[in-house]
């Protein structure tokens, strides 16, 4: 099974920001993107995210692990 890319807006460290030019933030890595922040770690380092963090309170998607 192919490993997936982890869902940046169920992360604790996304924001979004409020520069039109680059909606999306990452307060772990720094990133202001105009992607998801996962999208440009996977870009940079051809791995996943390292430092997803589910927000408290949300549950797993179906499908997902």
């Amino acid at each position: 099974m192919k490993e997936r890319a982890p869902d940046c807006l169920s992360c604790l460290h996304f924001r979004v920001t409020w520069d039109p030019s680059f909606p999306r933030s990452c307060t772990v890595f720094g990133i202001k993107s105009r992607n998801l922040p996962s999208w440009e770690v996977y870009a940079a380092n051809g791995r996943h995210c390292p430092s997803f963090s589910r927000k408290p309170g949300l549950k797993q998607k179906e499908g997902n692990n």
